[in-house]
């Protein structure tokens, strides 16, 4: 193996374990993250300080349940845009938004590629019905600019299209912002090298293979051509009511903690105080007996025999 080679799969294996890291991060409670992480860098050039980035990014979630609180109390609509190359980071960001957050107040909206019938509505039609209600945060991942980006790129939207939309994107924000949503658009960017390292991950990394999809792999090819698609949306849709806002993405934990403090500065909110709740004593009834439950209803329990190490 030539040194390039092999300092391409030291930095391949880097990704992987750092994506399992963040899997173990997901799983952990705030209180089990330090002693977990304690002591246990990354061996990365440059990688940002993980333990700094796991304090740091729980107070920011903490922050987040305040600002979804204010949010739901001034009945609020939230509408927030993640948009990016293939593999920019958006759904890492989002993951870690919602994290904590009340799925009833704070939802994804990923929409798969329109149907026949879809394709020959107006073309915002389909995102309107997921918009917010009064109290709620929608996180589109991906969004209309699908138009601008891959539906532009891969020839799924001929020049007469894309011109309408370019024509009608700025009005119907304006819409969106006078009715009284609050209307934030990001776009993840990250180095042509950095795409191609991401992309080599997956494919070397099982858990993450699923992510790549033909579309994906043939985006990679037309870099240039997103290039200048992206250039030309910025140009016709960087407008004072929804401007755009670029994160640096090439250093994932950077570019979250990034994502998540600009997006607490965008409503100003304070703490809403909450009745701490008083958990009630439960009513017992001296003639109630449980009934036993069938032995065959029961799953299997295959780690019967797994004993917790000693202290």
């Amino acid at each position: 193996m030539s040194a390039s080679k092999d300092t391409m799969q030291q930095r391949i294996n880097a990704e992987i374990q750092d994506n399992l890291d963040e899997d173990l991060e997901l799983e952990l409670e705030d209180s089990e993250l330090a002693d977990v992480l304690d002591g246990h860098e990354l061996n990365e050039p440059h990688a940002f300080p993980r333990k700094l980035y796991f304090t740091e990014l729980l107070r920011l979630q903490r922050e987040l349940i305040k600002f979804q609180d204010w949010v739901v109390a001034n009945k609020l609509k939230v509408v927030v845009l993640f948009e990016g190359r293939d593999a920019a980071g958006k759904g890492g960001v989002i993951k870690r938004i919602t994290q904590r957050l009340n799925p009833r107040v704070c939802r994804t909206v990923a929409l798969p590629a329109p149907t026949e019938r879809e394709r020959t509505q107006w073309y915002f039609q389909r995102y309107v019905p997921h918009l917010p209600a009064g109290g709620e945060i929608v996180l589109f991942d991906r969004s209309w600019y699908n138009r601008a980006g891959v539906e532009r790129v891969m020839g799924f939207a001929d020049e007469e299209q894309i011109e309408d939309f370019f024509k009608s994107v700025p009005e119907f924000e304006k819409l969106l912002v006078r009715s009284g949503i609050v209307l934030v658009k990001y776009w993840f960017s990250i180095s042509d090298e950095e795409q191609n390292l991401r992309f080599l991950t997956r494919i070397n990394d099982p858990l993450k293979q699923w992510k790549l999809s033909p579309m994906d792999l043939e985006s990679r090819r037309r870099w240039e051509e997103y290039t200048k698609a992206k250039e030309a949306m910025f140009e016709r849709t960087h407008i004072p009511e929804a401007p755009w806002h670029v994160i640096e993405a090439v250093e994932k934990k950077r570019a979250r903690l990034n994502c998540i403090s600009h997006l607490l500065t965008v409503v100003p909110y304070q703490e809403i105080e909450h009745e701490k709740p008083v958990l009630p004593e439960r009513i017992h009834h001296p003639d109630y007996h449980r009934d036993p439950i069938p032995a065959d209803m029961y799953v299997p329990d295959r780690y019967a025999d797994i004993v917790p190490p000693a202290d």
